[in-house]
């Protein structure tokens, strides 16, 4: 199984983007995961938070093949502590299927389109984080998954 994560704009803190290469190398020895940003969109300040939500979609949608598997990063979206978010990385795999792929949104979200073609929704938190931390945050998650799933000293409980 292939995982990627595709988020809206890019990472302008240095700091941040040294801590997801690093995440990202060490990932590397357990599947094979991409980053993709999208650029934020051009004169985003003349348009409605839908027509931004409706260009971000299309752009969203436009990476997709047919049979990834898509997951919105949403904060409706199902929680899970990270012992059960590994095991649900094991379903996936266990399930065949080729490519995971995990989206962050712009900041007002997903359209209806994109929602529409989501397979499911996870939140990482109640609380609201920026949307250069959740990329960071998430990648270590996925790291985390596959050391609880390969029964390593990295997650203690």
């Amino acid at each position: 199984m292939n995982i990627k994560l595709i988020a809206i704009g890019k990472t302008d803190n240095k700091n941040l983007q040294s801590l997801m290469e690093e995440y990202q190398k060490r990932l590397s020895f357990y599947i094979k995961f991409e980053l993709e940003v999208i650029p934020d969109i051009k004169n985003a300040k003349n348009l409605s938070e839908t027509q931004q939500k409706e260009k971000e979609g299309e752009l969203i949608l436009s990476k997709l093949a047919l049979t990834d598997f898509l997951i919105l990063l949403d904060e409706n979206g199902k929680s899970f502590g990270s012992i059960e978010f590994a095991n649900e990385l094991q379903k996936k795999m266990n399930a065949g299927i080729k490519t995971l792929v995990f989206v962050i949104g712009g900041p007002y979200g997903f359209s209806e389109t994109v929602y529409q073609k989501a397979q499911q929704k996870i939140s990482l938190s109640k609380m609201t984080f920026s949307h250069q931390m959740v990329r960071l945050f998430f990648i270590e998650q996925v790291y985390r998954g596959f050391t609880i799933l390969k029964n390593e000293p990295y997650h203690h409980q």
